[in-house]
């Protein structure tokens, strides 16, 4: 068996998210859909994260066991050959038998991107979302290094996301070795979050986003987005900032 590896990006529109489902269209499905089509054999297309719906990705890895004997390079034009505009394949390569996109992953780096006007761009409606109000940013940015470092960041995780009685593992636990809000210098009025970390539970980045957003507003106060992060309470943070201002940037190994 040969292991494909693919770096894939897309726009997350117009699609439930990564996770294959029964009845919805998802980026995993629709891949594996093509590959069948290329190889004539069903496959199952590891991810390195599982991206909601309408999430975006540039620098998504995946793989894929396979016993053709297509050449790697030649999965690059036959799948974007097939593919939707909304999804391209960036690069496909053979990989060891043992790698694994999730599990071999040491990281990712994901952008919030966050428009502080009062006339959103509509070219820009799908790619960021509209914050509106006067933003204390330097409020926002004094929040970043309290979640820097590894914390349990139950407060920040999607209710349900996980199965809270099995034993073991990191939990909620999570390292965060960047965080940072930079102005758009080629956009006006545009941010962008920038949070890196060894790995993220469901909704955590537009979870904090949300939780910054309030700080912006002067609902919150930084000592009150310490005392946050240290209740381990998802009911005590901010709103679940909306999906389409995420994308998944890069993925580390």
């Amino acid at each position: 068996m040969r292991n494909i590896r693919l770096v894939l990006a897309y726009d997350g529109t117009s699609y439930a998210g990564w996770q294959r489902q029964k009845q919805d269209v998802t980026i995993q499905g629709v891949v594996e859909q093509a590959i069948f089509t290329m190889t004539r054999s069903a496959a199952v297309l590891h991810g390195a994260g599982r991206t909601d719906a309408g999430v975006h990705a540039l620098g998504m890895v995946a793989n894929f066991l396979t016993d053709c004997s297509i050449p790697s390079q030649s999965f690059l034009k036959g799948l974007n050959g097939i593919l939707p505009d909304d999804i391209r394949i960036l690069a496909a390569s053979d990989a060891p038998v043992d790698f694994h996109a999730r599990r071999s992953a040491r990281g990712k780096e994901y952008v919030y991107s966050f428009y502080a006007g009062e006339i959103m761009p509509p070219l820009e409606r799908l790619y960021a979302a509209q914050v509106w109000g006067r933003l204390d940013l330097e409020a926002m940015r004094s929040c970043l290094p309290l979640i820097a470092g590894t914390h349990d960041f139950s407060s920040f995780e999607a209710a349900g996301s996980r199965d809270r009685t099995v034993e073991g593992g990191m939990g909620a636990v999570r390292s965060i070795f960047r965080a940072e809000i930079l102005r758009d210098d080629q956009r006006q009025g545009f941010f962008r979050i920038i949070i890196a970390g060894n790995g993220f539970l469901r909704h955590m980045v537009r979870n904090i986003a949300g939780t910054l957003f309030e700080v912006g507003k002067g609902r919150y106060t930084p000592g009150d987005f310490a005392g946050i992060l240290a209740a381990r309470d998802r009911t005590r943070a901010g709103p679940t900032a909306p999906a389409r201002g995420l994308l998944l940037r890069e993925v580390f190994y």
